[in-house]
């Protein structure tokens, strides 16, 4: 596949190792328990990724991590991916997590918190999303105030995934109220089981089930001032570092869950007959494969891209991490839904899971930043590169007949404004 040609030997080897994992390690009956919610977080399978030393991957081995990239990592998440989004994320949550304590935690949190969570002896948590909004990272109510050696920590958090089921959270404070909004935040490790944390609500999902998401409520929560992670109110800094981690993971397993349902699809129009002719043999059902299978290459090539922007530092790490984010996750929605197409009425039932991989694509187009955000930042990141280029290229421009003609341009006429008119 188009995956191995992006890969070095050893990011193969990688691939081939975690493949083996999710096709025998992981049973189908966690799965199925998961979308009952029978089961509210997975620890066991958390557990059993960090005994094979396959979380936080990028991490350095000095805290239990491989010190690979993330074109290894991408590769790993979209073999985990064919297990779903929930799933998916319990894999991808140290990553992210361990973003923030790998780039701003101190020496003693790193020893605490950064190193259990990649053996898979503690379960993290990022916490976000408030109530009264989702992308509004800067109207964060929750509050943190510092008397003497604490902080006290009041407000909610929703939407937070492993609400129940993790050790510790990362939760996102406003430390700094009167100031401007770049810097009110601070970003602060709060343990699960600290008086006044309380898991709220669970919520019942379309899909992603089994992950614990939930609403979390702090009541005055006691912190000390050496759980905070970074300097004081430098969380916004913090955040747009985290949202790479977030993003990417999120646009590399949805690769993996087009991936798995593409496969049920064609594998079923290769066994299902209909008029003397299995129906892979019919332009109805084979093309909607192949727009699916470019597709999904597509998205890989992109999301490959982003992760080799994002290891290089390079300026336009946020433009393509956005775009890996949207492309991949529209794409998955768009695979997902053209394998419920092939297999026809049998896949809106629960004989087959393309009606599971549908309700866990579309969480992927609203979560970690909805498509719409990503498309503001795309078009925002776009301009500033195009008008601020130091090299630019040919200006095309002037290769019309008649590009001499300014006054045929259209530009705002200020003179015209003053007019009235």
């Amino acid at each position: 596949m188009l995956q191995d040609v992006l890969l070095t030997d050893e990011e193969r080897a990688l691939k081939q190792e975690v493949r083996d994992f999710v096709k025998n390690e992981v049973p189908s009956d966690l799965l199925k328990k998961m979308d009952k919610d029978e089961i509210t977080y997975p620890k066991e399978y958390v557990k059993a990724l960090g005994d094979r030393n396959l979380l936080g991957l990028r991490f350095s081995k000095q805290y239990g991590g491989r010190g690979l990239n993330w074109t290894a990592e991408v590769a790993a998440l979209e073999e985990i991916g064919v297990l779903g989004t929930a799933l998916g994320c319990a894999f991808a949550m140290p990553s992210i997590v361990g973003e923030a304590l790998y780039n701003f935690g101190t020496e003693e949190q790193k020893e605490k918190f950064l190193k259990p969570i990649l053996k898979g002896d503690f379960v993290s948590a990022e916490a976000l999303t408030e109530p009264r909004g989702g992308s509004d990272f800067f109207g964060a109510t929750t509050e943190a105030k510092l008397e003497g050696d604490c902080f006290i920590v009041k407000g909610q958090k929703r939407f937070v995934v492993a609400a129940n089921g993790a050790d510790f959270f990362i939760v996102y404070c406003k430390t700094n109220p009167e100031g401007k909004p770049q810097e009110r935040i601070s970003l602060i490790l709060i343990e699960a089981d600290r008086e006044g944390v309380e898991t709220k609500y669970l919520y019942q999902l379309l899909g992603t089930r089994g992950g614990g998401t939930g609403r979390l409520i702090f009541r005055d929560v006691k912190v000390p001032a050496s759980n905070l992670i970074g300097g004081l109110n430098q969380g916004a800094e913090i955040f747009n570092t985290m949202m790479v981690p977030e993003r990417l993971t999120s646009a590399a397993f949805a690769l993996g869950l087009a991936r798995a349902a593409i496969e049920v699809a064609a594998r079923y129009s290769n066994r299902r007959y209909a008029f003397g002719k299995n129906i892979r043999s019919f332009q109805g059902v084979s093309f909607k494969v192949a727009d699916a299978i470019t597709q999904l290459d597509a998205a890989r090539a992109l999301v490959h891209a982003a992760g080799k922007t994002a290891d290089n530092r390079l300026p336009s790490t946020r433009r393509l991490v956005s775009e890996a984010k949207k492309f991949a996750t529209d794409m998955c929605w768009d695979v997902c839904n053209l394998a419920m197409q092939i297999v026809g009425g049998i896949g809106y039932t629960n004989v087959f899971p393309i009606e599971r991989m549908v309700r866990d694509a579309r969480l992927t187009q609203i979560w970690t930043g909805s498509n719409e955000i990503m498309s503001l930042l795309i078009q925002h990141e776009y301009y500033r590169e195009l008008l601020n280029d130091p090299n630019p290229p040919r200006v095309s421009e002037l290769d019309a007949q008649e590009a001499h003609m300014e006054d045929e341009k259209v530009y705002e006429d200020a003179e015209m404004w003053t007019k009235g008119w």
